[in-house]
C-alpha cells in the first residue's frame, strides 16, 4: 500500500511537471481566459474525529481561474488551472458548539474540445487536484483540531454555451468534476496527533482513496453577461467532499453564490475578425 500511496505521488508530481513544461513551451499568441470570483454561501461540516454531530453555517469563497489554448491536436485542447479557497463558521444544531474550517484547493489539468456547433462546445479531460485544510472545533479540549490534506487524479467534463440577447453576446458554462484515484492524510479514530508526530506512530495516516471511500464531486455553473466594456460573471458553485478513511466519516457540503469579472485577450494582438472563434 505505501508503495502504491509513493508511486500515485511520483505520477502526480511528473504530470503536474510535464503539464507545466509543456505550457511553458507553447507560443505566446493564444488566447487567454482569466475570472477572479468571490463569493457567500452555506456549508454543513461533518467530522467524526472531533464530533459525531454536523455543523452547518456560513462560508466565504475565494476562485481565480485561468484557461489557455494550446497547440497540442490541432489546436483543440486547452489548459486549466484554478486555485480556490475558502473560510467557515459553523455551529452544531443546539448552538452549544462551533466549528471553523478552511479549505485551499488547487487543481490544474488538460481538456479536449470538442465543438457541436457555433455556439455549443463539450470539453472533456482530467486534472492534478491538491487540497490542505483545517477543521477547529472550539468545544474539544483533546483532539481540537483535525487537519485536511489529500490529492487526487480527477475527471472533469464542461460545456460551453453561446448566445445572444438583441446584440449582446452571453455565455453559459458549466463543468463537474470527480475524483477517481488519490492519497489522503487522516489519523486512525481516536489517535492524537501527538502520537502521530512526537511518538512516531503513523503507520497507515496515509491511505489510497476512490469512488469506493472519496465519493465526492465540485461543480461550477456561471453565466458570462457584458457589462459596458468588461464582462460581469455570476454563478452557483457546488462542491460535495465525502471520505470514509480510518473509520473516521467526514463530509463538507457547499453552495456558494459567486460574482466576479472576466478578462479575455490574446497575448499578442489579431484582428478583429478571429474574435468570433473565441472558444470559451
Amino acid at each position: 500500500m505505501r508503495r502504491s500511496i509513493l508511486l500515485l505521488a511520483i505520477l502526480f508530481t511528473w504530470a503536474v511537471s510535464a503539464l507545466s513544461q509543456e505550457n511553458n513551451s507553447l507560443p505566446i499568441n493564444h488566447f487567454v481566459t482569466r475570472s477572479t470570483l468571490v463569493g457567500v454561501g452555506y456549508t454543513q461540516i461533518l467530522d467524526t474525529y472531533l464530533s459525531p454531530a454536523e455543523y452547518a453555517g456560513i462560508e466565504g469563497r475565494f476562485l481565480h481561474e485561468r484557461m489557455r489554448m494550446t497547440k497540442l491536436f490541432g489546436g483543440r485542447v486547452s489548459t486549466q488551472s484554478m486555485v480556490q479557497s475558502n473560510l467557515a463558521y459553523t455551529e452544531n444544531r443546539s448552538g452549544s458548539g462551533s466549528e471553523f474550517a478552511g479549505m485551499v484547493n488547487w487543481t490544474y489539468g488538460l481538456h479536449y474540445h470538442f465543438p457541436i456547433n457555433g455556439n455549443l462546445r463539450i470539453l472533456v479531460g482530467g486534472l492534478g487536484d491538491g487540497n490542505l485544510g483545517f477543521i477547529y472545533n472550539t468545544r474539544n479540549s483533546n483532539n481540537p483540531a483535525q487537519a485536511k490534506a489529500y490529492i487526487n487524479l480527477t475527471a472533469s467534463a464542461m460545456a460551453f454555451y453561446k448566445f445572444r440577447i438583441g446584440q449582446r453576446p452571453f455565455s453559459v458554462r458549466y463543468q463537474v468534476n470527480v475524483p477517481f484515484i488519490g492519497a489522503m492524510f487522516s489519523p486512525g479514530y481516536q489517535q492524537s496527533y501527538y502520537e502521530i508526530f512526537t511518538l512516531g506512530n503513523h503507520d497507515k495516516v496515509v491511505r489510497f482513496t476512490s469512488l469506493h471511500n472519496q465519493p465526492s464531486m465540485r461543480q461550477l455553473l456561471t453565466l458570462d453577461i457584458p457589462v459596458g466594456g468588461t464582462t460581469l460573471r455570476v454563478g452557483y458553485l457546488g462542491d460535495y467532499q465525502q471520505s470514509k478513511v480510518n473509520n473516521i466519516r467526514c463530509h463538507t457540503y457547499s453552495h456558494a453564490f459567486m460574482v466576479g469579472f472576466v478578462k479575455n485577450f490574446y497575448l499578442i494582438k489579431h484582428k478583429d475578425p478571429l474574435r468570433k472563434q473565441l472558444p470559451f
